[in-house]
């Protein structure tokens, strides 16, 4: 019996009597057991892996609302622009509209030998030949084959060349088929206007039969020389280059166009007029 507790037990019993008593002495002074202590340092990394998940769900959160804040309200900036944008073509348009009335209303009142009848252009139809486009007015509105189209600046845009009960066609200036007489304002020589598709001179004007002699500056201006379908001194176009026919006998003068073809959006077709 005196062999029961040995040496070494001893010494194991008495330290752990030790740790014991400093334990509970520890535990009291800070109001924890070491058991909860050890339990807390176990339960630490959880607790801060959850403050920080909720921490991340939290910012997402906010960070979606104030996503969703934005989106909405790009939204209704988008909106703005495309009103303000569809707010200054109506304007752009309603001011385009203003000033073809104004020289209108010139045309009248410096010409009132002219019955002009307006219209829209609605589609366009371009070959290497040909120009010719359509217009919303035809022979309900008093247009007839045969009749002059001109801008309301008194520029020659082309004739008449199909008329249906709501719409014409008119064979512009720059179709190769289309012949005007024309003069030279400054120099009164005469010759014969044709669109320059023949001569590879796209989008511009070729004025033929000019006499060798012909003093022909830049930037002349060439006019209708008069007949029963254009009034005399109409706009054809302005010289920009001049050079012989094939002949060498004749001269011949490339013409830009005095009205914009390709940007035309309003015609007037002259469906009567007193010749001067």
């Amino acid at each position: 019996m005196k062999y029961f507790f040995t040496t070494k037990v001893k010494i194991v019993l008495i330290v752990a009597a030790i740790l014991t008593a400093g334990l509970a002495i520890i535990g009291n002074l800070l109001g924890k057991t070491p058991a909860d202590k050890a339990v807390q340092s176990v339960l630490a990394p959880l607790r801060n892996g959850v403050n920080s998940l909720t921490l991340q769900a939290e910012r997402f959160y906010n960070y979606m609302f104030r996503y969703e804040a934005l989106e909405a309200e790009n939204a209704a900036l988008k909106e703005q622009i495309a009103q303000m944008e569809e707010n200054s073509l109506l304007a752009n348009s309603m001011q385009r509209e203003i000033e073809r009335l104004r020289k209108l209303l010139e045309l009248d009142i410096t010409k009132e030998d002219y019955d002009l009848v307006d219209g829209y252009i609605i589609s366009r139809s371009s070959t290497d030949w040909t120009s010719t486009f359509t217009i919303n007015k035809g022979r309900r509105s008093g247009i007839e084959t045969g009749m002059c189209a001109i801008t309301a600046n008194k520029e020659v845009v082309g004739l008449v060349t199909e008329v249906g009960a709501n719409y014409a066609v008119i064979k512009t200036v720059l179709d190769s088929s289309l012949d005007i007489s024309a003069v030279i304002s400054s120099s009164g020589e005469s010759g014969m206007v044709q669109g320059g598709y023949a001569y590879e001179q796209e989008n511009m004007l070729r004025m033929e039969y000019l006499p060798s002699s012909a003093i022909i500056r830049n930037r002349d201006q060439v006019v209708t020389a008069g007949s029963t379908v254009y009034p005399r001194n109409l706009i054809i176009g302005h010289v920009v280059n001049v050079g012989f026919n094939d002949t060498g006998i004749e001269k011949y003068a490339i013409l830009e166009p005095a009205a914009d073809i390709e940007s035309l959006e309003q015609i007037f077709i002259l469906t009567g007029y007193t010749m001067e």
